[in-house]
């Protein structure tokens, strides 16, 4: 057999190599990390506060803009007001200067010799001019402060738009960012192959069961709580003798939360129940309610705020 020539062997090894790449498995860029995800996060809500900041002010300008346009017009009707005085002054001016003689088309030798009357028609005539240059001086600033508030909502109008549609923006993809955290959020401990969840004993200084502690070092990672959690606590019936469940106070407890916190309470309730599978949850009880996953049930009178749970979230676990 004849040896393959020089060009035959580079050929082949060329080949070789290009197939080699070819076969070699792209690496895929690496997934964010949990904490890569909430940096973006912090940083995309910082975006959006300032973006509902900007837009509440130049909501605040255009009203002061309107505001301007009003006395605007407020001064227009008061000088048309003034005007039409004046214009009945002129009128009592030209018969005081008919039943007087009119200087302007008398001869000088029978103008008014009356000192109090050629006063009085001077007075009145320097009152007309005032008046005049009043209502003139009026009519400009309407026109001037209209130009400028309307041309003040026109640029509001459109700077609005943009920061809705920047807005807009930023709250897609915190809202997917957010829903790769949910992707982040770990399984509890103890899930069978048919979904249900075998029991667990409670562990700890914290007496609480492991899956009640992932759940609870979820949440305060996920939210900012204002308050204490409680979770153990014996001689009580339900979950908490038991250390499956935890209390999220919204209030220093027996008064209501502030509207924010009672907010930060629902999105609490929600978060947990969007997560029942992955973490076990069993039911969440909040403002008077049940929601065992198939929706919110209302509860009987318990006679207290904190009975009633309107001062805390209660999150149970299997």
């Amino acid at each position: 057999m004849a040896a393959s020539s020089p060009a035959i062997l580079a050929i082949g090894l060329i080949t070789a190599t290009a197939v080699a790449f070819s076969a070699a498995p792209v690496s895929a860029a690496p997934k964010p990390t949990e904490a890569e995800l909430r940096a973006q996060l912090k940083q995309l809500n910082s975006k959006v506060d300032k973006l509902i900041e900007k837009y509440n002010l130049k909501r605040v300008e255009l009203a002061k803009a309107e505001d301007a346009a009003k006395a605007a017009a407020a001064r227009a009707a008061a000088a048309e007001r003034t005007l039409t005085e004046a214009e009945q002054r002129v009128a009592d001016i030209a018969r005081l200067r008919y039943q007087n003689g009119d200087p302007s088309a008398l001869p000088g030798f029978l103008l008014p010799t009356d000192a109090d009357t050629a006063a009085l028609l001077e007075q009145l005539t320097a009152e007309q001019q005032a008046l005049v240059a009043t209502v003139a001086k009026a009519r400009d600033d309407k026109k001037k402060a209209s130009e400028e508030a309307a041309a003040l909502t026109d640029k509001i109008k459109a700077d609005a738009a943009e920061v809705d549609k920047q807005r807009d923006e930023a709250e897609d993809v915190i809202d997917d960012i957010k829903d790769k955290l949910e992707d982040l959020v770990p399984f509890g401990t103890g899930r069978n192959s048919d979904g249900s969840w075998a029991p667990e004993l409670p562990s700890g200084s914290d007496n609480i069961t492991s899956r009640t502690r992932l759940m609870k070092a979820q949440v305060e990672k996920n939210f900012a709580l204002p308050f204490a959690v409680g979770c153990f606590r014996s001689g009580s019936s339900g979950e908490h003798p038991l250390g499956r469940a935890c209390d999220f106070m919204m209030s220093s407890g027996g008064s209501m939360p502030t509207a924010a916190n009672q907010a930060l309470g629902d999105r609490i309730a929600a978060w947990a129940l969007q997560n029942k599978d992955k973490l076990g949850v069993k039911y969440v009880i909040w403002k008077q309610r049940i929601n065992q996953g198939s929706g919110w049930r209302a509860m009987s009178d318990r006679g207290s705020i904190t009975e009633n749970h309107y001062d805390h979230v209660h999150i149970s676990m299997n």
